[in-house]
């Protein structure tokens, strides 16, 4: 992308009542940014759902220095652009009909061929809630998956701590410019995120802080990963909006369950009961309902006098003896439920005693 190219791709985005799915479909119909601007009025009303008043804002003299200005700021604080259209923009974001035209980042992002995750909750976080979003991380850790939340009190910056803590790459979707961080308190982090991970936004530099930017961040959030998991959640909050996103692009969305009388618990239950999201009790249950393999990067010798539980080496025992196994046979010949049986074959697996196959198979190494 030239850099004219893309002072004219900021003219669009910098217009308030052009937003990313009308702006994309002027890019379809014009191939450029720049043709866009330079196009007669009447042939952008020709376009089906673009009338006078949208054709009339597309005069670039109106928007050029402050184009020019958030320009000097990509170039002096070292942003990457990505664009939509470039191959480096994130898979799975690409597919969201309102996904950013642009999208601006900071740090060392790196998205090829990754496991990525999102992790939401309430800002007002349990000590167990917070001990759940560490435990998770920490058992999806030899997956090397990618951590993604907004950067805010509570879950968020729980996950972000807990992905840090172990060397997994975490990126904060932020709901304002990349010259600030909000909460200030969360700035302490700042380097340390930026060293292993990033921050993205489709936020201007002169974009402050406002409640009313969550729902474009949120959708950034749930749009760039596989899967959205709610840890904790009151009845009405922002994770559940982030949830009903994911949802909305056909992206798989997990609760942690909680005691009915709980409030933070509430909203987690509700996307459960209504079948908005799967229950996940613990990394092993995401790891089965997205088919996700724990690859080796090396040879690793089996460990011996390895402490197994009663029931870890019962499912091991009969792995034993049935060799190549599908997950439900298993399960019947343990006669164990198979969410359980799945917390028992990750811990096997991480010993090195057990290894996963195509098809939802296991067998004894």
């Amino acid at each position: 992308m030239s850099e004219s190219e893309l002072i004219y791709l900021l003219a669009l985005q910098r217009i308030p009542n052009i937003g990313d799915v009308t702006a994309k479909k002027l890019l379809h119909c014009f191939g450029s940014a720049t043709a866009i601007f330079e196009a007669k009025k009447q042939k952008i009303t020709a376009i089906d759902g673009i009338g006078e008043r949208t054709a009339a804002l597309l005069d670039f003299s109106t928007y050029e220095r402050e184009v020019l200005q958030e320009l000097d700021f990509i170039k002096e604080t070292d942003i990457k652009v990505r664009y939509f259209q470039d191959q480096d923009y994130p898979s799975h974001l690409k597919h969201c009909i309102d996904a950013p035209i642009l999208l601006f980042e900071r740090g060392n992002i790196d998205l090829q061929q990754k496991k990525i995750i999102s992790i939401v909750g309430t800002r007002k976080a349990t000590t167990h809630g917070i001990a759940f979003c560490e435990q998770l991380i920490e058992d999806l850790a030899p997956l090397n998956p990618v951590i993604v939340s907004g950067f805010a009190y509570g879950i968020d910056i729980c996950a972000h701590k807990a992905a840090l803590a172990n060397n997994l790459q975490t990126i904060g979707c932020l709901a304002h410019g990349l010259n600030q961080i909000y909460p200030k308190v969360h700035k302490k982090y700042e380097a340390e995120v930026l060293k292993n991970g990033g921050f993205l936004s489709d936020f201007w530099s002169d974009k402050t802080f406002d409640r009313k930017n969550f729902l474009k961040r949120n959708r950034v959030i749930a749009g760039i990963s596989e899967a959205t998991i709610v840890i904790e959640s009151a009845e009405k909050g922002g994770s559940l909006v982030t949830a009903d996103i994911a949802n909305s692009y056909n992206r798989e969305v997990f609760a942690v369950p909680g005691r009915a009388t709980d409030s933070l618990s509430k909203g987690c239950n509700e996307l459960i009961k209504m079948q908005k999201a799967q229950l996940i009790t613990s990394a092993a249950d995401l790891i089965y309902y997205l088919g996700w393999e724990i690859e080796d990067k090396k040879p690793q010798q089996t460990q011996l006098f390895i402490e197994l539980s009663a029931e870890e080496e019962k499912v091991l025992l009969q792995l034993k003896n049935l060799g190549k196994t599908e997950l439900d046979v298993l399960a019947l010949a343990c006669q164990m439920p198979t969410f359980e049986i799945t917390t028992y074959l990750l811990n096997l697996e991480l010993n090195g005693l057990v290894r996963p196959l195509p098809g939802k198979m296991f067998e004894a190494i």
